[in-house]
């Protein structure tokens, strides 16, 4: 069942995600190369719980730390660790923040010193199919109108949309309904009406969309080992068209 937030509901879901994009805005400026995904993890946790929240993934289902870090040819869920950034990664960095009961979600993957240009491309067209799937987030739209713009965006610069990992609805829970692919037909799905709040979140692989899942349980990584980017954004759906709760 897809939830309708009311008004109050959304004003209560504004302020995690006001963390979790000052969270990842931070987290762009300390990424660099030598720094550990470890130390990026303990000053995430920090800054959460500064804010009065707290972190969302940690504790979820068994996940062991407060930001996925997913480094190259990972995909999402990297664990954080002591493996130090080394110049020409690039580093998606996904979290969340619970506070009084509601949930704030989205990821950017960043560049770590100079990169090459694919791996720009690739982050620029993660990125803008982001923004091609939130413009059809409007009332009277189908779900898959934004799948669909997404999934063009991607292919049309020569990439592929992942599709064993999608968005998900969000609010008093971090995953709800409805889940939102970032592939499919357009003018298919639930109607978009207001008040629903959704995380969109293209993964876009330079080669294969075909991915696997590590020993670990968690780290999802490239089948073919080329590299991956994700960025998300938790938004809201109005009369006057999306909001985006996690943009500063």
């Amino acid at each position: 069942m897809i939830i309708i937030k009311s008004e109050s509901e959304i004003a209560h879901m504004r302020k995690p995600n006001r963390v979790v994009a000052e969270l990842l805005d931070y987290m762009r400026k300390l990424v660099r190369p030598g720094v550990t995904t470890k130390e990026l993890d303990t000053k995430a946790e920090a800054f959460i719980i500064k804010r009065g929240g707290k972190p969302a993934f940690k504790g979820y289902h068994g996940y062991p730390a407060t930001i996925c870090a997913s480094i190259n040819e990972e995909v999402v869920h990297g664990i954080p660790s002591n493996r130090h950034l080394r110049e020409g990664d690039i580093i998606g960095i996904d979290l969340g923040v619970v506070m009084d009961g509601f949930y704030g979600d989205a990821a950017r993957t960043f560049a770590v010193g100079k990169v090459d240009e694919t791996s720009l491309k690739l982050m620029e067209v993660t990125e803008a199919a982001l923004y091609k799937g939130i413009e059809q987030a409007v009332p009277g739209n189908r779900l898959y109108d934004i799948s669909h713009a997404v999934q063009e965006h991607v292919e049309a610069a020569g990439f592929s949309v992942v599709r064993d990992f999608v968005g998900h609805g969000i609010g008093r829970q971090l995953h709800e309904e409805p889940q939102v692919p970032n592939y499919g037909p357009p003018h298919q799905g639930p109607k978009l009406e207001e008040g629903m709040a959704i995380a969109i979140e293209p993964m876009v692989n330079e080669g294969t969309w075909q991915v696997k899942v590590l020993k670990d349980g968690w780290t999802v990584v490239t089948a073919d080992g080329k590299r991956s980017a994700h960025f998300e954004n938790t938004i809201v759906i109005t009369e006057n068209g999306p909001e985006i709760l996690t943009r500063l």
